[in-house]
């Protein structure tokens, strides 16, 4: 029986880095910590994701991430990229 190609295979072997902690050479430290007595909670995507974001982008991930916090000492998923604003066209009101 042939194995899957997408899914949760796919996701699985992805290789997961933490955007929030830059290396010196470029690039980005792996997913995970060794202990989290420090206040600080890592932001994960995949690599391939995190290649593609703007600075903008992963401050703004990294930011709301912290800002969720750690309720009940479980993980917090945090949507990477925000959803846009949208404006209003002028008037402020919506035609019928």
């Amino acid at each position: 029986m042939a194995k899957p190609k997408g899914g949760l295979t796919k996701w699985f072997k992805e290789k997961w880095v933490d955007i929030s902690r830059q290396k010196k050479g470029g690039g980005y430290k792996p997913c995970g910590r060794k202990t989290s007595k420090k206040g600080k909670y890592p932001k994960c995507v995949p690599a391939s994701k995190a290649a593609r974001m703007t600075p903008a982008q992963r401050k703004s991930a990294i930011r709301r991430k912290r800002a969720a916090g750690n309720p009940g000492g479980k993980p917090t998923m945090v949507k990477t990229f925000a959803k846009s604003k949208r404006r209003m066209k002028r008037g402020g009101k919506k035609k019928r």
